[in-house]
């Protein structure tokens, strides 16, 4: 008993180093122990749960070992004998909520790149954090992480929580982890939407998550990537405001990336340069093109931009997209004079050497 008592001791300790800085120095062997002793701690709970002269010795310890803590960390919660029944999942979510891991061990967290054999559940095949994923917990890390971290793309943090939310809804939508949960997904964008709001930090997170299977064509990545990718197209259909928000303040350059990976990112943002275009009014005393009774829109020159990125970036297409330029022209008359058409005007500007 005395030895349980002092793993019981030195795991409550571990709890709260995971809400510190000490954290910057842990790397996989230091977060696999860390987890082994969690996980130790919930089997000494539902081991001496029902036992009351064992659990009254481990609640006096911990009585004594959180009164030590909150005089060592500022701000530190004390863990009660119930706690130790989720000790991996408080685990997890110190450690998300801590801006000073580093992003490798972040990584690491929702590492399910190891080969499984079927019917192995073991959590070194999945990734630590894999069996402690519900929807709530799932909102609440990618929130934390989101907000703590003060997210920019392109950077590696976007990168980090894009691959992170991507490997969750693999998750959900596997059928080899349960059976698909399209309604939870829908739920966890949803609340992480809510959580964050429509800005530019979230669409970045967004394209990170479509863009994080680019550099890793594995078996198993290019199995489950059309069902998470297709699931995160679809939700941006029904959320389209956050895919208009999305084309407009992404740079370029990444939304061209993302057109040249899928198929349905190309129908669906040409589909939104398109509605764009019909937003344009010629104001006549300004002599161009501009937004008359929507804010939502963008300018005549970004427009152009976009298009002229367009046909750069995939020449293979470009006749493609004129002749749909043309076809569109042709529908507003067929008129070469300037102000009676935005798509001739667009395609004037695009022939523009």
């Amino acid at each position: 008993m005395e030895a349980v008592v002092k793993n019981l001791e030195r795991t409550t300790e571990l709890l709260a180093v995971s809400q510190t800085e000490m954290v910057q120095r842990w790397d996989k062997q230091t977060l696999d122990r860390a987890f082994q002793w969690t996980g130790y701690c919930e089997h000494v709970y539902t081991r001496f749960r029902a036992n009351p002269n064992v659990r009254d010795v481990l609640e006096k310890q911990l009585q004594v070992t959180n009164e030590r803590l909150r005089t060592t960390f500022q701000g530190y919660t004390d863990i009660t004998f119930s706690d130790l029944s989720r000790c991996r999942h408080l685990l997890l979510v110190g450690l998300l909520n801590n801006a000073a891991v580093p992003s490798s061990v972040i990584q690491l967290l929702f590492d399910t790149s190891c080969s499984r054999n079927v019917g192995d559940t073991s959590k070194e095949s999945l990734g630590h954090c894999t069996e402690l994923i519900e929807v709530k917990s799932a909102c609440k890390v990618l929130s934390a992480i989101y907000l703590k971290r003060s997210t920019s793309f392109p950077g590696p943090d976007a990168d980090v929580i894009g691959t992170t939310l991507m490997e969750i809804l693999d998750i959900l939508l596997s059928p080899a982890t349960g059976g698909s949960k399209v309604g939870l997904a829908e739920k966890l964008l949803d609340n992480i939407l809510q959580t964050c709001g429509e800005n530019e930090n979230f669409s970045g997170v967004v394209a990170a998550a479509l863009l994080s299977r680019k550099n890793n064509k594995t078996a198993t990545t290019m199995a489950s990537e059309g069902v998470s990718l297709d699931f995160i197209l679809d939700w941006l259909q029904q959320h389209h405001s956050v895919l208009q928000h999305m084309c407009s303040t992404l740079p370029i350059g990444l939304l061209m990336n993302l057109y040249q990976q899928s198929v349905r990112f190309r129908v669906t943002y040409r589909d939104m340069l398109k509605q764009w275009g019909s937003q344009l009014e010629y104001d006549m005393g300004e002599g161009e093109w501009v937004q008359m009774y929507t804010t939502n829109g963008v300018s005549f020159k970004t427009l152009s931009d976009h298009y002229r990125s367009l046909l750069g970036a995939c020449p293979s297409m470009k006749e493609d997209v004129e002749s749909e330029l043309t076809e569109l022209k042709v529908a507003d008359g067929d008129f070469d004079v300037r102000g009676l058409s935005v798509w001739g005007d667009l395609l004037s500007e695009l022939n523009k050497v």
